[in-house]
């Protein structure tokens, strides 16, 4: 009999200055007072970070403490693992966020302490009229050229823009330059890492009326300057109509799913994060007993094989999954 069964976490909520209200608002998620609630991790295995288990015999056990006592039965044919590889995040960006990028695995390696490298891909949940994604810079933008427009405060100027509509999928390699623009509310899955360096951050002052910290040098070393720019990625058919791959890449692969009646998900010795993002979904053998609403998350471990999803109506979720 399995130890394990669908596991559901209490989220790790962040404040930072582009942030707002609508993880409560459009997602359910109770918040404290105050109006910059920008981001809640809903799947972390990060240091400090922890997600906490909710419901069933494991209620309280972190993601952590789950690799390190039940990693085969948890990561199936990825195990082992140091942690979990994944984080799984949703972000409000009532404010466009600093143009920044991450390294990739070889140069976070070498960071005090060692970390990963942070690819990641965005699904658009929400988006304002004229809402912006800044993905990749412009072609012919070489290390000289964005130095010397960060140096004269043109940054901008060297990024690609992509006009931000809901269900867009952007794929973010390490090494590419980014920002989300502001109006957006995105759910975004990647490496577990926490690392970030600031090219820009549009002449704001942080909380305390000065100027945020920028890593110029930091991260004009981790650009890839032969990518250019990145547009939205285009969907692909899986062998089940209901199932569309957004993303295939060699840290994870994101699959979205449109369906009305019963799928089964995992059953391939691997687990799954499935969050939700229209309707619901009744996951078999959930201890929480109800279904999974918008703006919620399960991760199925890889030991419980094929587990069957029934959607309560017209239900959209993500399922993210290792390689």
């Amino acid at each position: 009999m399995a130890r394990l069964y669908p596991l559901r976490f209490k989220p790790v909520l962040r404040r930072h200055l582009w942030g707002g209200r609508r993880l409560e608002t459009s997602l359910g998620k109770p918040l404290p007072p105050g109006n910059d609630w920008a981001e809640s991790w809903e799947v972390v295995d990060h240091g400090p970070d922890q997600s906490v288990v909710v419901a069933g015999p494991l209620a309280g056990t972190t993601l952590g403490q789950l690799v390190g006592q039940w990693g085969r039965e948890l990561l199936g044919r990825h195990h082992p693992q140091p942690r979990f590889p994944l984080l799984l995040k949703f972000l409000d960006a009532v404010r466009t966020l600093s143009v920044q990028v991450h390294p990739n695995d070889a140069q976070a390696a070498r960071l005090t302490p060692p970390d990963l490298g942070k690819t990641e891909a965005w699904v658009v949940l929400a988006a304002e009229p004229g809402s912006k994604i800044y993905a990749g810079l412009k072609p012919g933008v070489d290390r000289d050229a964005l130095a010397s427009a960060i140096r004269q405060g043109r940054c901008q100027e060297c990024l690609h823009v992509i006009d931000a509509s809901a269900g867009d999928c952007v794929f973010l390699p390490a090494g590419a330059v980014h920002a989300i623009g502001e109006g957006l509310l995105i759910a975004e899955i990647q490496q577990s890492s926490d690392v970030t360096y600031r090219l820009y951050d549009w002449n704001r002052l942080g909380p305390d009326g000065k100027p945020r910290a920028l890593h110029v040098e930091q991260a004009l070393d981790a650009i890839d300057f032969g990518r250019g720019p990145i547009v939205a990625q285009r969907p692909r058919p899986t062998n089940r109509p209901q199932v569309e791959r957004l993303v295939e890449c060699e840290k994870f692969m994101l699959d979205r799913w449109q369906f009305d009646s019963p799928l089964s998900a995992g059953g391939d010795d691997r687990c799954h994060i499935i969050t939700v993002l229209q309707g619901a979904v009744q996951i078999e053998g959930d201890p929480a007993g109800s279904g999974l609403p918008r703006g919620q998350t399960a991760l199925l471990p890889a030991e419980l094989g094929a587990v069957q999803l029934r959607p309560q109506g017209n239900t959209v979720l993500l399922d993210g999954y290792l390689p």
